[in-house]
């Protein structure tokens, strides 16, 4: 199972677990309803929270694999640049050996 999936389903479950206790409450309707507004309220920062976090994370991971993008990109450059020295090289010497066997 993934992370967020447990995390949301651990928030659901706070969430449901804190409006039954608070409806279950022996309260007036009005305080009732506050308390219920409130735990929304956290509910909704601590998602937001949580969903920050999680973009935070995701920019991270984006630069972290722009940066891996650019070095492999180089790395492909550079091993092409050598291949290329090296079949020149080898097409010298094969021109050279041909020219002395003639």
């Amino acid at each position: 199972m993934k992370k967020s999936n447990v995390v949301l389903g651990v928030l659901a479950g706070a969430a449901v677990g804190a409006l039954l206790g608070v409806l279950f409450a022996p309260d007036k309707g009005s305080k009732t309803r506050k308390k219920i507004y409130r735990k929304g309220e956290y509910i909704v920062e601590d998602l937001k929270d949580k969903a920050s976090d999680l973009a935070d994370k995701a920019n991270d991971l984006s630069r972290k694999a722009a940066k891996l993008v650019e070095k492999v990109n180089a790395s492909m450059e550079q091993a092409k640049r050598e291949a290329t020295d090296m079949a020149e090289d080898a097409k010298s010497k094969f021109a050279d050996l041909k020219h002395r066997q003639s």
